[in-house]
């Protein structure tokens, strides 16, 4: 695994691709982050696993308290650690970046610290097909990319910090066009703009 640009502080709120439950490993690992996730993740095992990590979970057919889930991710913010949302809302085939979902971004707004705006690219390159979780029970997802022979390349790009005077909409636009820029820029990669 390689990391490209500084490490985020603390007081972050990442905002990063999502292709596979590898992104939370690899995040997790390298960065310290804490996940947003929703709260049906399944099987309790994931549930347990997210908890000893602090994840925040959302429900995300409750739109309507899209609000009061923005101000527990802010809450979080005010931690010792950053936060990651992945605005996509989902995985997809990896073929393109889906759009961004603008209304977990809007803790940056209610988020009472200097929280920096921190856009990530999770670039598995050549390798993105075989990682992606689409379409495809768990389980069997888990065993073949666990039964890959050779090395995974991924490059975890932490991209320049974004405005907090943007708007929650005018921010996740900004993320979404940095994040593609930067997997379009990858040799190797497919383009997902």
């Amino acid at each position: 695994m390689t990391l490209d640009g500084d490490l985020p502080s603390p007081h972050s709120l990442l905002l990063a691709n999502h292709l596979s439950w590898l992104d939370i490993v690899i995040l997790g690992g390298s960065v310290g982050t804490a996940f947003v996730a929703k709260d049906n993740l399944g099987h309790g095992l994931l549930h347990w696993l997210a908890d000893q990590n602090g994840t925040i979970y959302v429900r995300r057919e409750n739109r309507r308290d899209s609000r009061s889930q923005a101000l527990e991710i802010a809450q979080a913010l005010h931690g010792s650690r950053p936060v990651t949302v992945f605005p996509e809302g989902t995985t997809g085939p990896g073929d393109q970046l889906l759009p961004f979902r603008s209304s977990l971004i809007e803790a940056a707004t209610y988020a009472e610290r200097d929280v920096e705006v921190r856009p990530v690219a999770i670039d598995y390159g050549a390798a993105t097909a075989e990682v992606t979780w689409f379409n495809e029970a768990g389980l069997d997802n888990v065993r073949r990319i666990l039964g890959r022979k050779g090395r995974l390349p991924v490059t975890v790009h932490l991209l320049a910090l974004l405005s907090r005077d943007l708007d929650r909409k005018a921010l996740a636009r900004a993320a979404h066009e940095v994040v593609a820029r930067a997997l379009a820029a990858s040799s190797s990669a497919p383009a997902r703009l």
